[in-house]
């Protein structure tokens, strides 16, 4: 690989790397509004179907972003961008702490109460988060190169769904079992928001794999690469 194109895959990385960061920090802010998909009008346990929080939208960005990673930098490169998301992420969170902390002024938009009821919950929610995108993150890239080794860079499809669903469940269990435990959500919610945040996520999953395939093949044109070979930079 020239310089030129060694310089380009740095600044692609380091894109990819922030918009990573920012789709991950953002799902943490905004979790506490929950919308439902109008078509979707009946209901699971108790929840509509697809009756989601906001902040799931951006999320799965990171696990398309974390599977190109994966798949064209190696895993070592994806693992660091795993890693500076959870410092993002606890540096945001210290952030919201002092922002609670500081008394608004008589003429400020945005009282105390008001910023408390949007952003009271979110330190506790970034901790869930965190906790299961830990478990989510990581079993994504390791379930994603195994399959990756076993059919020796054949069946990208197979790769990015099988890892990208596993991974899915596992963070929808762990961060409602969280929010519940923290009194965030209601138990009684449990069931319902469980089904229809994995069924949302598996959806999403299985629509980004041709986008998956389409970014695979510029990169592999653009960076003349082989069939399951990785960018060194």
């Amino acid at each position: 690989m020239t310089g030129q194109k060694k310089h380009q895959a740095q600044i692609i990385y380091l894109i990819l790397a922030a918009l990573f960061i920012a789709s991950l920090v953002t799902s943490n802010l905004i979790f506490q509004k929950f919308f439902y998909w109008y078509p979707f009008n009946f209901e699971v346990f108790g929840v509509k179907l697809f009756e989601v929080s906001v902040g799931l939208l951006p999320y799965p960005i990171t696990f398309l972003i974390t599977d190109v990673l994966s798949e064209m930098y190696g895993i070592k490169k994806a693992n660091q961008v795993v890693i500076a998301g959870i410092f993002a992420s606890f540096f945001s969170l210290g952030i919201l702490y002092i922002s609670m902390m500081a008394p608004a002024t008589s003429w400020s938009v945005v009282n105390d109460s008001t910023f408390m009821e949007v952003f009271g919950a979110a330190p506790l929610a970034v901790l869930a988060s965190m906790m299961a995108y830990l478990f989510a993150q990581f079993i994504d890239i390791r379930v994603y190169h195994f399959w990756k080794n076993f059919t020796h860079g054949k069946h990208l499809w197979l790769r990015n769904n099988f890892s990208t669903f596993s991974s899915q469940i596992i963070d929808t269990l762990t961060v409602l079992i969280l929010l519940c435990s923290f009194d965030i959500i209601a138990w009684g919610n449990f069931l319902g928001l469980l089904v229809s945040g994995v069924l949302f996520k598996i959806m999403i999953a299985a629509i980004d794999t041709p986008v998956l395939y389409i970014i695979v093949f510029f990169f592999r044109r653009h960076f003349n690469l082989k069939m399951g070979e990785e960018i060194e930079i």
